[in-house]
């Protein structure tokens, strides 16, 4: 239709003008209803908060990334359970199947404070060293017996035996020499026998083959010493009689120089757990003494 006033060709203008004014006109309500709504968590930004959704329902956080320490040495790798026994103590212990005998040394002196070079360790046998816990079928609940003492057990055993030794040997200082004593007195006071052995001085010697003969016993009468190795036996022989000892029933050799004539000693043989026990014999020649030691004691005593 035609517009009063409005020329034709600016009828386009019109239309466009009157569609602007009714985008800018405001619903009735409108400004009321804007009122009503919440302002966001965001101060008003309208950007949600963290860890809300834009509903206003709380998020889950994100999971946190686990962190490792690292783990212990032993991570990834098989571990067998042994029981450790030493000294009457035991020891639970998760060792390496792939380690040595010498790299479970190295664990037990850890453990016990023990010196792997004082160790004795002892399964099925005795340990070797330089093979794997694997390669010798240890398996789980396996018992390693372990033999040995520290350094501090050794001295505390050896200490007071040592100041034992010592003191005994002070008394026997003390104590008047054997060859003075009334009882050793009435046969040596007899003199060398005619028939004796010669003696060497500052010289250790095997026994002879031949029995040690030309001695007195306590009686004053004449003793031969044989001492036969085959049969462990010592015999000791008088004129009347001769009595043959097993070595293992002598429980001890006890000898003396002879004053005056130090190239000859008095000896006895303890036959029972008292001296009244001693079985002397006199005038026996210095460079056998250690030999007939050796001999019937054994020298294992001597270590």
């Amino acid at each position: 239709a035609a517009f009063p006033g409005v020329p034709r060709g600016g009828l386009y203008t019109i239309i466009m003008a009157a569609a602007a004014a009714a985008d800018g006109a405001e619903e009735p309500g409108m400004e009321a209803e804007a009122q009503e709504l919440p302002l966001g968590c965001g101060g008003g930004t309208g950007v949600p908060a963290a860890g809300s959704s834009p509903q206003g329902e709380q998020r889950p956080e994100p999971p946190q990334a686990s962190v490792s320490n690292g783990g212990g040495e032993d991570s990834g790798r098989e571990l067998v359970e042994l029981k450790v026994i030493w000294n009457k103590n035991k020891y639970d212990v998760k060792f390496c199947l792939d380690s040595t005998g010498a790299e479970l040394k190295q664990k037990i002196h850890s453990l016990t404070g023990l010196p792997p070079a004082m160790q004795k360790v002892m399964f099925k046998g005795l340990l070797p060293e330089e093979k794997t816990l694997r390669e010798i079928k240890v398996t789980n609940g396996a018992k390693i017996m372990v033999v040995g003492s520290t350094i501090n057990d050794v001295l505390a055993v050896n200490t007071p035996k040592e100041a034992a030794q010592q003191e005994v040997k002070a008394e026997e200082n003390k104590k008047e020499p054997l060859c003075r004593q009334k009882q050793h007195r009435k046969v040596l006071d007899k003199g060398k026998p005619d028939d004796v052995m010669p003696s060497v001085k500052g010289v250790q010697e095997r026994l002879p083959t031949v029995p040690l003969s030309g001695m007195y016993n306590k009686s004053g009468g004449k003793v031969r010493l044989t001492f036969k190795l085959e049969q462990d036996q010592l015999w000791i022989g008088t004129k009347e009689r001769t009595e043959k000892l097993p070595m293992g029933s002598i429980k001890n050799v006890v000898s003396e120089p002879i004053e005056g004539h130090e190239d000859y000693h008095m000896m006895a043989f303890q036959l029972g757990p008292t001296e009244a026990s001693y079985y002397w014999v006199y005038w026996v020649p210095t460079q056998y003494v250690d030999a007939i030691k050796d001999t019937v004691l054994g020298k294992w005593q001597y270590f």
